[in-house]
């Protein structure tokens, strides 16, 4: 039932060109602003790794 739904991957390209030429000009600092948020999420999870004692209630 869902397969039919699901895009192949001719579908999935004009999809990507799409979004390339909406918003190419501004995709680099939406992919650097992501990254920098992914690092900083792992860093605080690797920082609560290290401090379990100091969870708050």
């Amino acid at each position: 039932m869902f397969a039919v739904f699901m895009p192949g991957p001719m579908e999935m390209i004009i999809f990507g060109v799409i979004i390339l030429l909406l918003f190419g000009s501004r995709l680099p600092g939406v992919m650097r602003s992501m990254g920098s948020s992914i690092s900083e999420f792992k860093k605080g999870v690797r920082e609560t790794e290290d401090n379990p004692d100091s969870k708050k209630p």
